[in-house]
């Protein structure tokens, strides 16, 4: 099977700038995830049926059309989900034929699935967005229905391979703006010394439609936006450890 006929299920794609890696990017979304985040904005992505039957080539012939302003703007390609690890030969493709067009990759994922990513797809992927979601394993747990080590030893292991890393941390008022949570993803980040900055990103409710349409309920509807000085103590933490955060 050559990389172009490597089969893959894609939700969507999208043109962006300063969000999904370093430049103007071309992101491409895949379906499916294992998680259930109580503050997933993007519920419509949760089930592979929710994406469209597709082979690499197909989406590399679409990343093409905006290569040359891509590469000019020192962006790339992203891969992002849902959870693009439930689908790893597809984003080793999508990879190596980016690679081939001169892009930078970035993968955009939880970490959870990183067992299966094989050391092939990882030669081929130039910056891991990992995110972080929670430090205390019970809260990690309660967060997002998952496990927090699986993450933990990804991220080793891409320290390991020296592979740079954004880490990415969804501020949350009540769930993940404890001291000593972000003091712990902190310390862990820093002891790893290939991760580049670190995004803390406020949460929002601007989901909430997707969950109506989709006749789910949205479990943080009542739940405000952290205010600028929380934000701003969050970040200044992720700056005492040493990293650069934003």
């Amino acid at each position: 099977m050559t990389v172009t006929t490597v089969p893959g299920r894609l939700h969507s794609w999208d043109i962006s700038t300063g969000v999904d890696g370093p430049g103007t990017r071309f992101v491409a979304f895949l379906a499916g995830c294992p998680l259930r985040c109580l503050y997933c904005q993007n519920p419509d992505t949760w089930h592979m049926r929710d994406g469209t039957g597709t082979t690499a080539g197909a989406v590399l012939r679409q990343a093409e059309q905006f290569a040359a302003f891509v590469h000019v703007a020192g962006g790339g390609m992203t891969v992002s989900g849902g959870e693009p690890l439930l689908q790893p030969r597809f984003v080793e493709a999508l990879f190596t034929g980016a690679r081939g067009l001169g892009l930078h990759t970035a993968l955009d994922t939880a970490g959870g699935l990183g067992a299966r990513a094989c050391d092939a797809l990882l030669d081929v992927t130039d910056l891991v967005l990992l995110d972080i979601k929670a430090w205390d394993p019970a809260r990690y747990r309660r967060l997002t229905g998952g496990e927090v080590a699986p993450t933990l030893a990804f991220a080793r292991r891409l320290a390991a391979r020296g592979t740079p890393i954004w880490v990415r941390y969804v501020l949350v008022p009540g769930l993940t703006d404890d001291p000593s949570e972000v003091d712990g993803v902190a310390r862990f980040a820093a002891s790893l010394g290939v991760v580049e900055r670190v995004d803390v990103l406020p949460f929002h409710r601007l989901g909430a439609p997707k969950y109506e349409r989709l006749g789910i309920p949205f479990p943080l509807r009542g739940t405000p936006p952290p205010d600028t000085a929380l934000v701003d103590r969050v970040r200044e933490q992720f700056r005492s450890a040493g990293l650069a955060a934003s």
